[in-house]
């Protein structure tokens, strides 16, 4: 087993990473409190659910996965919940990342 990429919550209470799931060759994201209590998998879909980055907001993390044949950027819930992708295209998406945008002074 191992652990990879790990993303800190905006917030600094949590962190997300993705680690390989016993016995099956898969890798999923999981999250746990900063104190590495309460371990939570969040994805459990086949093939590989890579290098999740929280939105500024916490609300959300985004991630790369190859479930639907080749590499996409999915966005999920902070809980694992509504994980869908943000576009479907035939090239590989990789490496997702946040961006805060501020307008004004």
């Amino acid at each position: 087993n191992w652990e990879l990429f790990p993303a800190w919550s905006p917030d600094g209470t949590k962190i997300a990473f993705n680690g390989l799931v016993p016995h099956s060759g898969n890798t999923d994201v999981y999250v746990m409190n900063a104190d590495g209590s309460e371990v939570r998998q969040l994805t459990a879909a086949p093939g590989f659910d890579e290098n999740p980055a929280w939105s500024p907001d916490g609300s959300q993390i985004v991630f790369q996965t190859n479930r639907d044949g080749n590499f996409e950027i999915y966005i999920m819930n902070e809980d694992g919940g509504d994980a869908h992708p943000l576009a479907a295209d035939a090239a590989d998406e990789l490496w997702p990342s946040w961006v805060r945008v501020v307008i004004g002074n």
